[in-house]
């Protein structure tokens, strides 16, 4: 097995455990278990833990931005409608049997004090989704384009959080109906 193999089992397996269980509880022995590989080579490919989660963490921040930004451009036939096209993605993946709400979020509370990588990751991450809701919002036409991204990003921050302790997708339509109110508001100037 060469290294980028190795390199990607190695991620598939932590961003299953770690998502799933936490990074604290998951150990090196576990993931190279998990991944097929030896424990050399995950050191080879990761010298040390805290490598592993961060490179996990880019990982899932580069395919779940990316994973939404498909969606919305593929069900929202309008710049008006993309914004709202965000919460039916959430509502789907809230639905979702592996949901356990954000990990960047989780990772965070796990880890932030402690870790300044996966702090920096975590900001990175969400400033990403601001930029990216704030660019649809001006899409939108609203009149303040960067506090209606601040206002839809809280809403998705909420709306997953309170999903992952609730167990209720509804949260996502619950978001969204606020979202709408928010837009129809900030698209009047109102």
């Amino acid at each position: 097995m060469d290294h980028d193999e190795a390199r990607t089992r190695i991620l598939d397996a932590a961003e299953k455990l770690f998502y799933d269980r936490g990074i604290q509880s998951v150990g090196m022995d576990e993931l190279r278990t998990t991944a097929g590989v030896s424990l050399k080579r995950l050191y080879q490919c990761f010298p040390a833990k805290h490598d592993l989660v961060e490179a996990y963490l880019r990982r899932r921040d580069a395919r779940w931005r990316t994973t939404l930004a498909a969606y919305v451009t593929e069900h929202a036939d309008t710049p008006d409608a993309r914004p709202l096209a965000v919460f039916d993605w959430l509502h789907d993946w809230f639905s979702a049997p592996d949901f356990r709400g954000c990990a960047f979020i989780n990772s965070f509370g796990e880890l932030g004090a402690t870790s300044d990588g996966v702090g920096r990751v975590a900001r990175e991450h969400k400033r990403a989704l601001l930029s990216y809701l704030t660019d649809l919002a001006r899409g939108a036409g609203v009149t303040e384009p960067a506090s209606m991204g601040a206002q839809l990003s809280l809403l998705v921050d909420g709306a997953i959080t309170t999903a992952a302790i609730s167990g209720d997708p509804s949260t996502a339509r619950q978001a969204r109906t606020a979202a709408a109110a928010l837009l129809a508001a900030g698209a009047s100037g109102g």
